[in-house]
């Protein structure tokens, strides 16, 4: 006979949410293993005494999670995703006729905390990761990745000189259409002045005036004068902490720059933050190491091994790591050179030696202002150089042979050295296998594809979210092997047993057993 199912809706039913979730249900295992009290006295201060009682801090944190866990970067979607999810209201501690917050509630108290409280989460999952055993800390990987921002290239506006930003304004900046132009401009007057040399001026001025002539067209990611556009020439007023930045063969973007580390042993996160995108990796170098060894130190781990790749060298980084007693494998940069062709360096004397056999002497130690590198510099003698039958070649139309040597030269030698080791090739085939699995998954499954808030703070506050999410997968994927191998050990060890007395059993009783094939 066939079924109808026929639904009515009970006035009255009994329903226990702890009963219809399964005992290995992911959110009811991570509802058993996160303890998040500690949250309570420490955002205490962000509360008032009087009125109606706010969001649960603890409530809020875990719903963020669950943001990342689920892929979710829309605070509207997730809430809609958490209303329709069992497993998850229960590990929210709400019952199915509880109303969950309103989304903008999770947005003002994204901005309440500072980074502070949320780097405490991140801290707490990840002394959890240590507390198990799945941290070694002596061998750390580091990498970057760009993160798109908040905002669009289509609402970058060109900066202006410093004297008077209104009046020029007024003046020169021309606008494409009313709605074009952003409602609320956070940047602040240094994020409008112009940085870019009168040389770099002159070379986009006429495009700045084919745009103002064109006013239907934005230096956008869509338009093909986006290549011009600059961090020294343009600013988002919607996001100003966002930067200009592009990967080779794919269009400019608004990005920020996660930065982070990640312990080799079980591939746990151990640093993530978010940095401008228009520096080089190798200028956050001090900041992460600095963070890192704290958080390493605290949890009573040894650090060892600085692993990255040639983006991170340098020579101020190779002689700040060694001070800080770390052993650095960091490929250096192509174009660094020991020394000139033929010439050989004499460390006694700190001097070279041209194939002529003249001595090119130590004169000064020279500091570019561009980057602030500094130099070695050293100069041979007009009366060397005036007869000298290689004059023309080495030379040309100049007095005196010059050479610049970076001021790390020792260091950079130290670093080649490593890396070329066997050892050496071991750590770089380590930190592909280890840091960048981790990026590709932040990012494709966890959330990090794009920021979702404004600012750099907030943008912090979101890779520390999801490196959090990421290591708490980590964990509870951890504890259930442990907990199946130990089960497995656990029957192998009474298999051991039944099977010993088996055998004294048979040799006490003379009895024998032909098994059959």
């Amino acid at each position: 006979m066939q079924g109808k199912k026929q639904y009515q809706e009970k006035l009255f039913t009994s329903f226990h949410l702890s009963q219809r979730i399964p005992e290995n249900n992911f959110y009811r295992q991570l509802k058993s293993c996160l303890n998040l009290d500690y949250l309570y006295p420490l955002t205490k201060s962000y509360y008032g005494d009087c009125g109606q009682k706010s969001l649960d801090p603890i409530v809020f944190f875990k719903i963020c999670l669950v943001g990342y866990l689920e892929n979710i970067i829309t605070d509207r979607k997730l809430i809609d995703h958490c209303s329709m999810r069992l497993d998850i209201l229960f590990f929210l501690g709400y019952d199915i006729d509880e109303e969950l917050p309103w989304h903008s509630t999770i947005s003002r108290t994204r901005k309440l905390f500072p980074e502070e409280v949320f780097e405490s989460v991140f801290t707490e999952v990840f002394k959890m990761c240590v507390d198990k055993g799945m941290v070694s800390g002596h061998t750390q990987c580091i990498d970057s990745a760009p993160v798109k921002a908040n905002a669009s290239m289509d609402s970058l506006e060109l900066k202006v000189p410093a004297e008077d930003l209104d009046s020029h304004l007024r003046k020169v900046r021309y606008m494409s259409t009313a709605d074009r132009k952003a409602k609320h401009d956070k940047s602040d007057d240094d994020q409008k002045t112009i940085t870019a040399s009168d040389r770099e001026l002159k070379s986009i001025k006429s495009r700045n005036k084919n745009w103002s002539e064109n006013q239907d067209e934005r230096p956008g990611a869509g338009n093909k004068g986006s290549k011009y556009t600059s961090n020294k020439t343009h600013y988002s007023p919607t996001d100003p902490d966002a930067r200009i930045s592009v990967k080779p063969g794919k269009a400019r973007k608004l990005n920020y720059l996660s930065q982070l580390s990640v312990d080799t042993a079980h591939h746990v996160i151990s640093f993530i933050g978010a940095y401008h995108a228009d520096k080089k990796d190798n200028q956050y170098v001090a900041d992460i190491t600095e963070k890192l060894k704290l958080r390493l130190h605290t949890q009573g781990l040894l650090w060892r091994n600085f692993v990255a790749d040639t983006g991170y060298s340098s020579g101020e980084n190779y002689a700040y790591l060694e001070s800080e007693g770390l052993v650095s494998y960091i490929p250096p940069h192509g174009t660094y050179k020991g020394g000139p062709e033929g010439f050989t360096y004499v460390e006694e004397g700190d001097y070279w030696i041209c194939p002529e056999n003249k001595h090119v002497t130590f004169r000064k130690v020279k500091v570019e202002k561009k980057n602030n590198i500094k130099k070695n510099v050293y100069f041979t003698t007009r009366r060397d150089c005036k007869g000298c039958p290689q004059r023309e070649s080495c030379i040309g139309k100049s007095h005196e042979r010059r050479i610049e040597i970076t001021y790390y030269k020792d260091e950079y030698e130290r670093a080649i050295a490593r890396v070329k080791s066997k050892r050496g090739r071991y750590m770089k085939s380590k930190r592909q296998s280890t840091v960048e699995p981790v990026f590709g998954t932040l990012t494709q499954f966890m959330g990090m594809r794009k920021v979702n808030t404004k600012g750099i703070e907030l943008a912090n506050k979101v890779m520390l979210m999801s490196g959090a999410a990421y290591n708490l997968k980590k964990y509870l994927k951890f504890i259930n092997k442990k907990a199946q191998a130990n089960a497995n050990a656990l029957l192998s060890f009474i298999y051991s047993i039944i099977m010993a007395y088996w055998t004294s059993f048979k040799a006490e009783n003379g009895l024998q057993i032909n098994y059959v094939q």
